[in-house]
């Protein structure tokens, strides 16, 4: 199903009208009521333009649904919103009734009304639409409500639907000097873990319009997504990177005119899209870089306290680090210059031996002890250089040592308002020193909070980050299915067993309507690596209260564990 402006053609040959008044019948009325709908309810040729009507087409051309978006902002109308009987019940509806808000946001509308059948009113209530007041009109009228998007929303990729590209290992191997591992075409499934990570590149955005991932991704997983998004038609281009994509000219005629969100800043991903940064812009991915910045700024900010770092050029010279501050009884966290998720980096508590340490130039540092809460701020520069918070999220850094990325949190109450602040205040400075370099697009500062309650900053991540995909996620089901989500992002749910795709659809699919059954909305993230060595699925779960989010994130646990008996 994909959503599009309808066809003038379509209104003259009544294909429109013959779908508004079956889907009307679907209701029980007789020919006489029917009839009597006919002139109100028909749609012509002279109609399609003005009054913004849009249909949902079936994958064989059929036409499934209509919706018009009528009036001129800041207040419109939802006029139409047809689904044929044969499609009643597949989300169809729901999808279009986004898509159509969607649209109303982009163009100024703050509200809309809707004059709805009463065998409807329920679908648009359970939509977030308020029933009003007897209007004295022949239908019952609802309202819907559409506050403008947060700001950073507006600014992101133009507020537009965009193409995405997961350019993960690419963006990580311009530090690290690491070269991509091949994918031979013998084998499927078998990728590099970036390439599966990048799959969180399809949520880089609120709503993309197409998406270019290095995996092989399983056919029906982006179907599966939209449904739950209620996301217009996706298309989807695996096993495509940024080297598939600059020799066949970029990404040609159909979506030239689209931005590009990129999962970071490549030379590649810079002709790609058309727009370049300075050299200079991308110096505080450094760990050592981004510490140096946090002690210029943190006297300026009195929640601020940044951990002692020391520079070891070899594993040899970290050791010797690690054992004088083990002398003193002093524990310390050891960091290679670049890494994502926690890769390179360990707490060391005695003497370690040089050669179990990561390879240098390393950096010694503090280990600040705490409660094991990770805040961390995301933020975006906008093209003129201007700052926009995001939000901040609260990080699942495993155990028992605290340093592997899990995923994160975000939504009411997620980060508790004692830590919320500093974070963003200090997120702020961050980004206005980084937009003085140059930079522009999203980032990311990680904290760890320490035993006196001060944020301790240890990394900026000039990139999209797995927080991003939860901020994207909680502002698509914030808008589409109304209230203030709760959004955790897994992005590791280890299987019991390997799947082949059509079993993997199968069981996420039966997942997500075990999910909705204790009020929660599961997403499938990251869908390639169920058939690995070592299998597992990434997933999003959004909930409106932290007992409903809990229970699924335990569903979601459990019914993959249980596959391993279910395959014995």
């Amino acid at each position: 199903m994909w959503i599009r402006e309808a066809q003038p053609t379509e209104a003259e040959a009544h294909a429109v009208t013959d779908l508004v008044l079956r889907s009307k019948a679907h209701w029980g009325y007789d020919a006489a009521f029917l009839a009597a709908c006919r002139p109100e309810l028909t749609v012509t040729a002279a109609d399609v333009r003005p009054r913004r009507i849009v249909v949902a087409e079936g994958d064989d051309g059929a036409l499934l649904a209509v919706a018009s978006l009528e009036g001129e902002p800041p207040h419109g109308a939802l006029g139409l919103l047809f689904v044929a009987p044969e499609a009643i019940g597949r989300g169809i509806g729901r999808a279009l009734y986004a898509h159509v808000l969607e649209d109303a946001r982009a163009l100024g509308f703050t509200a809309l009304s809707v004059d709805a059948d009463p065998h409807a009113v329920g679908f648009y209530r359970a939509l977030g639409a308020r029933l009003l007041p007897d209007a004295g009109g022949a239908l019952p009228r609802l309202a819907v409500d559409l506050p403008p998007r947060p700001p950073w929303a507006r600014a992101w990729a133009d507020g537009r639907r965009a193409v995405h590209l997961g350019n993960v290992a690419e963006f990580q191997s311009q530090f690290t000097g690491a070269d991509r591992r091949p994918r031979p075409a013998a084998s499927p499934g078998r990728f590099p873990a970036a390439d599966h990570y990048a799959c969180l590149a399809a949520f880089a955005s609120p709503h993309p319009v197409a998406v270019a991932l290095p995996a092989r991704i399983p056919a029906g997983w982006i179907d599966l997504v939209a449904r739950q998004l209620r996301w217009a038609r996706v298309e989807v281009y695996d096993r495509l990177d940024e080297a598939a994509l600059l020799a066949q000219g970029g990404l040609g005629e159909r979506w030239r005119d689209r931005p590009l969100v990129a999962w970071g800043h490549t030379d590649a991903a810079a002709r790609l899209s058309g727009r370049r940064l300075p050299t200079e812009a991308l110096r505080y991915e450094s760990k050592e870089e981004s510490g140096a910045l946090f002690r210029r700024l943190a006297p300026d900010h009195p929640g601020i306290r940044v951990p002692d770092r020391w520079p070891a050029p070899t594993r040899r010279a970290a050791a010797r680090l690690i054992a004088a501050r083990a002398r003193i009884g002093a524990r310390t966290v050891v960091k290679t210059a670049h890494g994502a998720g926690g890769s390179g980096t360990r707490i060391a508590t005695g003497r370690v031996r040089a050669l179990s340490l990561p390879r240098g130039p390393l950096l010694v540092e503090e280990y600040v002890s705490g409660d094991g809460t990770h805040p961390t701020y995301d933020g975006l520069v906008d093209a003129r250089g201007a700052v926009h918070d995001v939000g901040v999220a609260s990080m699942d850094m495993g155990a028992p040592d605290g340093t592997a990325y899990r995923g994160a949190t975000v939504g009411p109450g997620a980060v508790p308002e004692r830590i919320t602040e500093p974070a963003l205040r200090f997120g702020r400075a961050v980004g206005r020193a980084l937009a003085a370099d140059g930079y522009r697009g999203w980032f990311d500062v990680d904290f760890v909070t320490g035993d006196d309650d001060l944020l301790a900053p240890v990394e900026t991540n000039l990139r999209l980050t797995g927080p991003s995909v939860a901020f994207m996620l909680k502002l698509r089901l914030d808008e589409t299915r109304g209230g203030d989500h709760l959004v955790r992002c897994v992005d590791r749910v280890d299987l019991g067993a390997r799947l082949p795709d059509g079993e993997l659809l199968a069981f996420l699919t039966e997942l997500t309507e075990r999910c909705a059954g204790v009020d929660a909305v599961l997403i499938p993230t990251i869908p390639s690596a169920a058939y690995d060595p070592e299998p597992y699925v990434g997933v999003a779960l959004a909930a409106h209260t932290l007992p409903r989010l809990d229970a699924a994130v335990s569903l979601t646990q459990t019914s993959c564990a249980s596959l391993a008996r279910a395959f014995r």
